[in-house]
């Protein structure tokens, strides 16, 4: 029987063993697990590196993706941007002006 999982092992690749082990994680402890572990994560890079850390790891972030994809990306997610805050702000709207004519009624 440990020669057989061996072998499904070896069939598996690391993504699919780290979705595999997340997966069990999560059924086990629950999806609050994650956050929680996430901000005692957050807090205690914070205190190891202070807070201007996460402006100099944003700032090698995008450099590296201006260099990966260039300027034409950042113009591209900004009209997709722009666009749904557009929707938002129509959606928003259209809610007053419901609840203004329910209220009306």
């Amino acid at each position: 029987m440990a020669r057989k999982e061996t072998t499904d092992r070896a069939d598996m690749t690391v993504a699919e063993a780290g979705k595999k082990g997340g997966d069990t994680v999560k059924a086990k402890y629950g999806k609050d697990f994650y956050t929680e572990i996430g901000h005692k994560g957050g807090e205690s890079t914070r205190k190891k590196y202070g807070p201007e850390f996460y402006g100099e790891i944003g700032k090698k972030g995008g450099q590296t993706t201006a260099e990966k994809h260039g300027p034409e990306f950042y113009e591209k997610i900004g009209k997709k941007g722009g666009q749904r805050v557009k929707e938002l702000l129509e959606r928003g709207k259209q809610a007053i002006e419901d609840e203004d004519a329910e209220a009306a009624a």
